[in-house]
C-alpha cells in the first residue's frame, strides 16, 4: 500500500464468479479464493494463472474462509460446517452437516484462544438472531438466540476473546452500540442436553454527537476500551455527512469524530492498528494508537492539556494537511493516499506549542520567495527525524508543484533536487512532482526519481523513456544528469561511436559466434553491437529508466504506443547492452547502477512483445532483428555445450576435494 504499486492479479474465467473474500494463509503464504460457491482455489504469488492453479471441488456451499496468524485457514460453509483447511483438503468431497437449514448468516469472526481457534457467527430466522460458538479442532459447538430489541434490529457485528470470555458487540438499527458476553464452555453431557440459551444483552453506547443521533453502518474493535463507528449524521435540508466516529466504551464517550465530505461506501476495516475505507475514490489509510484508557482523557482533562476541545484527543492534522494539498488535485483520478496519523490521546500538547502545524507552514510557503521557501523548508529537514517529518515534506514538495502549475515561471529546481536527494520520498508523497519536471523538461530530477522512487506508475515511466529517447544528442550534451551508471562502458566521445575495449573472458567472440550460427555477418551491421547507438547522457537516463520498477501488464499497453523509431532506437540500445553483459563472466556491467543483465533482458523482451509486429514490417529494424536472433541462438548453443560437460565437471571438482595434498598423481578423465 504505501508503495502504491499493484503486486500481482489474477482472474477467474468469464462466468466465473468469486463468491467470497480472497485471504492469506498465514503459515503457507498461499491465497484462497471460492468461486462459484463450490470451487476452492488455492496459489501462490509467483503463479501467475489463476485458472493452473489447485484446484479442489467442495460438496457443499462456502460462506467465508477466514485465516488465523497461527491458527491455519477456517472454512465456514452456508450451513454452518466448520473444517479446518487441512481437513478440508484431506477429503474435497467429504460430507457436510447442516446446522442452519432455515437460518442464514449473517456475520462470521475467528478468533485465537490460547492455542485453539475459535470461529463466531451469528444468524437470522424469521427476526430473531442467533450466536454460535464452535471450536473446529475440539467439534466443540454452543447454540445461543439474542435477545430481541422491541423496535429496533442488529446492523452489524464485531467480536473480541478475552479471559475465556467472548464479548460480541450489536450496531442496532436504534443507533446504539449493545454487549452480549458469552463465556466458553466445556462441553459436558448436561450441556449437550440444555435447551437453547437465551443470551442478555447490555446497553453499552447511545451514539449521539452534539445532540444529533449517528446513523452506524460499520463497527470495529481498537481494544478493551475503545471503537470506531462510521456512519452518518444528518443535516437539516442536505444530504447526511458521513463521518468516523472514535468512542471509549469504559467512559461511554466520544474521543473524537472526523467528517468524510466525499462519501463512504459504509464498510470500515481494521487491522494491525490502521483504519482502512473508501472516500470518494480513494482507499484511506488512518493509523492510530490507542494509550490506556483514563477519565482525564474521557472528559477532556489531561494533565498537559489547556483545552477541552475534542481534537485534543486525536492528532487529525495529517489527515486536514493530506486533504488540503489532494483538494489541488483532480478527484477523478484513483491514487492511494499518504497514510494519515492519529493518536487516541497527545500528551505532548504543551510542548508543540511554538511549532506551526503542516497546514500552517504550507498556507505560509504559498506565495513565498525562493529566499522564503529555501529557509523554511531547511529549517524542516534540519528537524530530528519523526513518523510524520517524511509525509510532512511530501505534502510540501506537492503544494510547491502544484504552485508551479499555477505560475509556469516559478520552478525552484535546485530545491527540489535536494529534497528528493536527501529524503527517502515516494512518488505517492509527492504525485504531481514527476509531472512537473517533465513539463519543465527537468531531466536530472527525473532521473533521481526513476532511481529512488519505488512507486512510479508505468504511464510516468513511459513518459519519461518517451521524452528521453525524444531528446537531441546535441541537447543533451548540455544538460547535466549523472553519468556514473554509463561512463565506465561507454566513450565520452559520442562523435566517434568508440567503445571501450573489453577483454573477451567467457571464451565467447565474434568468430565463434558466425561459426556457430553458420552464418557471415556483414561488416557494416556489426555496428550495431560494437558500437553504442546513443550518447552518453542518453544512455545514463535509459538507465534509470531500466532500474525503475514496474509490472509489465500495466506497462504493455503504454510501449506499443512508443513511435517506431524510438522503439528501434531503445532496441538497439539494449542489444548493445546485452552484448556488453555477455562479454563478462559474471553478465554485469561496469559502473554505479549499471543496468542488469535481468532487467536488460525483460526490458527487450516487453519491447518486443509490444512491438514486434512494427518490427518486423520496418526494413530498417530487419538486421536489428537479425543480429538479436543470431547472437541469442549463438548464446543458447554455446551455454548447451557447456550444460553437456557440467557433469564431468563437477566430478573433477569432487576428486579434487578427495585428492591428498602430498601425493602426486596424473589422471585421465574421459569426457563422454
Amino acid at each position: 500500500i504505501s508503495d502504491q504499486k499493484p503486486l500481482g492479479c489474477w482472474s477467474v474465467k468469464h462466468g466465473q464468479i468469486l463468491t467470497c473474500p480472497v485471504v492469506c494463509n498465514f503459515e503457507t503464504h498461499e491465497y484462497i479464493a471460492v468461486h462459484d460457491d463450490k470451487v476452492l482455489r488455492i496459489w501462490k504469488n509467483e503463479d501467475l494463472n489463476l485458472d493452473k492453479a489447485f484446484k479442489a471441488t467442495l460438496s457443499a456451499d462456502v460462506y467465508r474462509i477466514h485465516s488465523l496468524p497461527q491458527g491455519g485457514a477456517l472454512v465456514l460453509f452456508r450451513g454452518g460446517g466448520v473444517r479446518t483447511l487441512d481437513v478440508l483438503l484431506e477429503a474435497p468431497q467429504q460430507d457436510i452437516e447442516n446446522l442452519i437449514s432455515a437460518e442464514a448468516i449473517r456475520w462470521s469472526g475467528a478468533f485465537m484462544e490460547g492455542q485453539e481457534p475459535v470461529l463466531i457467527f451469528t444468524t437470522e430466522k424469521d427476526k430473531d438472531f442467533f450466536v454460535y460458538v464452535q471450536k473446529p479442532k475440539l467439534n466443540s459447538l454452543h447454540k445461543y438466540k439474542l435477545e430481541q430489541q422491541k423496535l429496533a434490529r442488529p446492523l452489524c457485528f464485531t467480536a473480541h476473546i478475552t479471559n475465556q470470555t467472548v464479548t460480541l458487540l450489536c450496531l442496532y438499527s436504534n443507533n446504539s452500540v449493545y454487549q452480549v458476553l458469552i463465556p466458553l464452555q466445556q462441553d459436558t453431557e448436561e450441556e449437550e442436553e440444555k435447551e437453547e440459551e437465551i443470551l442478555s444483552k447490555s446497553l453499552l453506547l447511545n451514539l449521539s454527537v452534539s445532540g444529533a443521533a449517528l446513523k452506524g453502518t460499520s463497527l470495529v474493535v481498537l481494544d478493551k476500551d475503545h471503537v470506531a463507528v462510521l456512519g452518518s449524521l444528518p443535516d437539516p435540508g442536505k444530504k447526511p455527512k458521513e463521518c468516523l466516529t472514535i468512542w471509549n466504551t469504559k467512559f461511554q464517550t466520544l474521543q473524537t469524530s472526523k467528517e468524510l465530505p466525499l462519501g463512504t461506501s459504509g464498510q470500515l476495516w481494521c487491522y494491525e492498528e490502521k483504519f482502512f475505507l473508501i472516500h470518494g475514490k480513494v482507499l484511506t489509510v488512518i493509523m492510530y494508537k490507542c494509550e490506556t484508557s483514563s477519565l482525564a482523557a474521557a472528559v477532556g482533562k489531561l494533565k498537559d492539556s489547556q483545552t477541552l476541545d475534542v481534537s485534543s484527543f486525536v492528532n487529525w492534522n495529517t489527515l486536514e494537511d493530506e486533504e488540503l494539498v489532494v483538494s489541488f488535485q483532480s478527484q477523478e483520478s484513483v491514487a492511494l493516499k499518504a497514510e494519515s496519523r492519529m493518536n487516541l490521546r497527545s500528551n505532548r500538547s504543551t510542548g508543540q506549542s511554538g511549532t506551526l502545524s503542516v497546514g500552517q507552514l504550507l498556507l505560509r510557503l504559498k506565495d513565498a520567495s525562493n529566499y522564503v521557501l529555501e529557509t523554511e523548508l531547511k529549517k524542516l529537514m534540519a528537524k530530528a527525524p519523526t513518523p510524520d517529518l517524511q509525509a510532512t515534506i511530501g505534502c510540501v514538495v506537492t503544494a510547491l508543484t502544484d504552485r508551479c502549475k499555477r505560475n509556469p515561471k516559478f520552478y525552484p529546481q535546485n530545491l527540489l533536487q535536494e529534497i528528493v536527494e536527501t529524503r527517502d520520498l515516494s512518488y505517492s508523497l509527492c504525485p504531481d512532482l514527476m509531472a512537473v519536471a517533465l513539463e519543465q523538461k527537468d531531466l536530472q530530477l527525473l532521473q533521481i526519481c526513476l532511481e529512488r522512487f519505488p512507486d512510479i506508475p508505468e504511464e510516468i515511466t513511459y513518459a519519461c523513456l518517451k521524452a528521453f529517447l525524444s531528446m537531441s544528442e546535441d541537447h543533451l550534451k548540455s544538460v547535466d544528469v549523472n553519468l556514473d551508471s554509463a561512463i565506465c562502458y561507454v566513450d565520452v566521445e559520442f562523435n566517434d561511436m568508440e567503445v571501450k575495449t573489453e577483454i573477451l573472458e567467457n571464451g565467447f567472440s565474434e568468430e565463434m559466434e558466425q561459426d556457430m550460427c553458420d552464418t557471415k555477418i556483414p561488416k557494416e551491421s556489426q555496428s550495431d553491437g560494437e558500437s553504442c547507438p546513443v550518447g552518453l547522457q542518453k544512455a545514463a537516463l535509459l538507465n534509470a529508466v531500466l532500474h525503475s520498477a514496474y509490472t509489465e501488464t500495466f506497462l504493455l499497453p503504454h510501449l506499443k504506443n512508443l513511435p517506431a523509431q524510438q522503439a528501434i532506437l531503445f532496441l538497439r540500445y539494449l542489444y548493445y547492452l546485452y552484448v556488453k553483459c555477455s562479454e563478462k563472466v559474471n553478465t554485469t556491467l561496469p559502473g554505479i547502477r549499471s543496468p542488469t543483465i535481468n532487467q536488460i533482458m525483460d526490458w527487450m523482451c516487453l519491447l518486443l512483445d509490444a512491438q514486434f509486429t512494427v518490427m518486423v514490417m520496418l526494413p530498417e529494424a530487419k538486421d536489428l532483428l537479425s543480429n538479436l536472433h543470431k547472437f541469442v541462438r549463438a548464446q543458447v548453443r554455446f551455454y548447451s555445450e557447456l550444460n553437456k560437460i557440467e557433469g564431468s565437471l563437477r566430478e573433477l571438482q569432487r576428486l579434487n576435494h578427495l585428492r591428498e595434498s602430498q601425493t602426486y598423481s596424473i589422471e585421465v578423465l574421459e569426457i563422454i
